[in-house]
């Protein structure tokens, strides 16, 4: 087989293929077997049918186009390997010259990885936002805390505020009540602004035993995005009393016997956590600065299947899950519909240059994935995921995903290498030391690749 390479662009090539006819005879045979399978010729039992028979009953041309295409893939590989190129997506291929016993010359257009010149990234500066944990930060982690620990007790008196009700729920449209609208004994929180629009405005000052109405639009069932006029009968009114912030309260809501030592683990834990964020947000700001270094044209095609796939789990799976159309999601948003597909296709865009850029990198700096580090990283998706660590690693095996998860690895560790080579200071202008870079790094390129979004809704 003889092949040549002819660079259409930056992004694609033209393969030309010639393969001496002998190299067909493997597929050949398995044409005449298989359509030895498929027919029937009176005085030949099924399967026994000689070659020349068949030439002369379906015709030699039947038998060539069915070698051909068992032939033509791979065909098509050896020369993607020998001219060793990396190819997206399916070729295009056109049958040049087809001559019984001499030759198969065939054309094939595709896609390919743009070659990319890596420049010194060593000199990327960017600034973070400066750790500080204040007496605030502090006051208002151990009021949550408190929060959780709230007890309730009955109150005869007009619902306020915080306080928890019991309510029974019916809801009409145009006069009639609707079979999902009806709810017994839900328990709402006064200015929680959860269930309905309108519902704290039409409970406050109403006492057991009471009644209220008021129009809201449904956010989910049969009768989704209608304006409903909506009873709520007041069952109960209970007040909610939080415990005295006091040694008693430490003891009961933690491991430490006095409430300075809540607070000083309250302080320790609210440190690590904007630490992360400071690493998170290191690694974003290095990653764009990375993207402005170097040009990345990109495939019109792979740029369009990951514009559709974008929009696809935007529309079927999350808005889906929240009982939202892309319509009411672009109102909600005040975009207009030319707003969100500019935005897509820029953070499609983003995607793809990240990729290509950090996976260059992985090549360039010989950068390997270690078995330890790849379970770590199956458990976090797992966990992201939903998924139990076992049943996300099936799905993976099953799914042929595993090149996938070490790609993710190991460009997250090409971000790791180029935020260490980079300059990172606070805003108060001291030097950041970044700890765990490599698993941060993982979920930054994970959501400008967009596989953190897709991956929440596989599951």
């Amino acid at each position: 087989m003889k092949s040549a390479v002819e660079t259409l662009n930056p992004t694609r090539v033209r393969l030309t293929v010639e393969v001496p006819f002998e190299e067909l005879k493997d597929s050949l045979d398995a044409a005449y077997k298989k359509i030895n399978q498929q027919v029937t010729v009176k005085g030949f039992r099924k399967g026994k049918i000689p070659a020349r028979v068949i030439d002369q009953r379906f015709g030699r041309g039947a038998v060539l186009e069915e070698a051909v295409n068992d032939a033509l893939p791979k065909f098509y590989t050896e020369a993607v390997n020998e001219g060793e190129l990396n190819v997206l997506g399916q070729p295009e291929v056109d049958i040049t010259e087809l001559k019984d016993g001499e030759l198969l010359a065939f054309t094939a257009e595709v896609d390919v990885r743009p070659a990319l010149e890596i420049p010194d990234y060593s000199g990327i500066e960017v600034e973070v936002d400066a750790v500080t944990v204040s007496d605030e930060d502090i006051e208002k982690s151990v009021e949550q805390l408190r929060e959780r620990f709230a007890s309730t007790s009955p109150v005869e008196r007009a619902a306020q505020d915080g306080d928890v009700l019991t309510l029974d729920l019916e809801a009409k449209v145009d006069g009639e009540v609707l079979e999902d609208g009806v709810a017994k004994g839900v328990s709402y929180t006064v200015g929680s602004g959860e269930l309905l629009d309108g519902i704290d405005d039409a409970v406050k000052g109403v006492e057991a035993g009471g009644t209220a109405t008021f129009t809201s639009e449904l956010k989910g069932g049969s009768a989704q995005g209608k304006e409903a006029e909506v009873k709520v009968d007041v069952t109960a009114v209970a007040a909610r009393e939080l415990p005295e912030l006091d040694d008693d309260f430490a003891q009961l809501a933690s491991e430490f016997d006095t409430l300075d030592e809540l607070k000083a683990d309250s302080a320790k834990r609210l440190e690590q956590m904007k630490k992360y964020d400071q690493a998170t947000q290191a690694q974003e700001k290095v990653l764009e600065e990375l993207l402005k270094l170097v040009e990345v044209p990109i495939p019109e095609k792979l740029l369009e299947d990951e514009i559709n796939t974008r929009k696809h789990n935007l529309v079927n799976h999350q808005l889906g899950q929240m009982g939202l159309d892309l319509a009411k999601y672009l109102e909600i948003q005040g975009k207009t519909e030319e707003e969100f597909d500019a935005e897509t296709k820029e953070q499609a865009e983003k995607g793809i240059k990240t990729q290509f850029i950090l996976d260059e990198l992985v090549n360039k700096e010989k950068l390997n994935v270690s078995q330890e580090e790849l379970t770590e990283h199956l458990m976090r998706r797992a966990q992201s995921s939903g998924m139990s660590p076992d049943q996300f690693a099936q799905a993976v095996v099953e799914g042929g995903q595993v090149p996938m998860l070490v790609g993710e690895v190991a460009r997250g560790k090409a971000l790791a290498v180029v935020v260490e080579a980079a300059t990172v200071k606070d805003s108060n202008g001291e030097v950041v030391e970044l700890d765990d870079e490599d698993e941060t790094a993982e979920t930054v390129v994970a959501e400008a690749e967009g596989t953190e979004a897709a991956e929440k809704t596989e599951s």
